[in-house]
């Protein structure tokens, strides 16, 4: 049983050596890389972040020195706290104010019955009434007064919490938060280093499935179209290959000169068509590897 079965494994691999030659089009396999930037300033404190890692989307691997940024919060804050504390107690004020214009008031409606009953002057009756409406004016004014020493409090506290606001934003960048899905692939900053903001601190591509990149003639248009299942063969042992089943998902509309370092089915021609075919990755597929297809 394991004669014929080795039997019939180098019977496949002969034959798939004796066809090396028959493929439709050659390429290499790339992916989408991502590079992650710092996304604030400062000494590196944390970077648990390895090549060869696989990263889930959101996942915090590190963070940066906030120190200085949570003094200025302190900082801030406490300006508000002083800043509130000149605002004018507007209710205490006015309830003075209130109070005169109510006894004014009685003593307006009471000089207008003493008027009735000739008790007293027209005069002091026009007294009473002066004094009500002068409280009244007093009242506007201070309203007026209070109101634009508050507007201008709360202004003046606005633009601190802007502030705040901005400096939240930078603590929560200071954590440093993986963006995609993946593998990382390379690694350019170490704990301890200073960051800036924008600085490169690790590429990260997902592997789990792999594009191919072929070129096509003119002539083998006609023979693909998206969607379409094709086989790939990847170098396995000598003169023999991996087979993997790939979908085309894109075919470029414009021809392009050939890559120097492609091959296709025939001589090299001087016009072709990218074409990109994704693979599942089973791990061995590699970012630069060779691979051929054929329809």
């Amino acid at each position: 049983m394991k004669k014929i079965l080795y039997i019939a494994i180098t019977s496949i691999l002969i034959s798939c050596s004796s066809n090396k030659n028959d493929f439709d089009a050659t390429g290499t396999f790339e992916a989408v890389e991502t590079i992650i930037p710092a996304e604030a300033s400062g000494i590196i404190k944390e970077l648990n972040v390895e090549e060869g890692n696989n990263l889930k989307e959101g996942q915090v691997v590190g963070y940066i020195d906030t120190i200085q940024l949570k003094l200025k919060k302190e900082q801030l804050l406490a300006q508000i706290k002083a800043t509130l504390s000149r605002k004018p107690d507007a209710k205490t004020q006015l309830d003075v104010y209130r109070e005169e214009l109510k006894q004014a008031k009685i003593d307006q409606q009471r000089m207008q019955n003493l008027v009735k009953a000739d008790a007293a002057t027209r005069k002091q009756l026009d007294d009473a009434n002066s004094k009500v409406s002068v409280i009244q004016k007093q009242i506007t004014a201070l309203q007026t007064s209070l109101n634009i020493s508050t507007t201008g409090i709360d202004d003046e506290t606005q633009t601190l919490k802007v502030q705040i606001s901005q400096i939240d934003d930078q603590l929560a960048k200071s954590k440093i938060v993986n963006k995609v899905n993946g593998t990382v692939l390379t690694k350019y900053a170490e704990t301890g280093e200073m960051a800036t903001n924008g600085k490169p601190l690790y590429k990260i591509a997902d592997l789990s499935s792999i594009i191919l990149r072929v070129y096509v003639t003119g002539d083998q248009l006609p023979q693909i179209k998206t969607n379409q299942k094709v086989k790939v063969f990847t170098d396995a042992a000598k003169d023999t290959y991996k087979e993997h089943e790939g979908i085309i998902e894109w075919i470029s509309d414009k021809a392009e000169f050939t890559p120097k370092t492609i091959q296709t089915k025939e001589e090299r021609a001087n016009l072709v068509y990218a074409v990109k075919i994704r693979v599942k990755n089973d791990g061995y597929l590699k970012i630069g590897m060779y691979g051929e297809i054929k329809f």
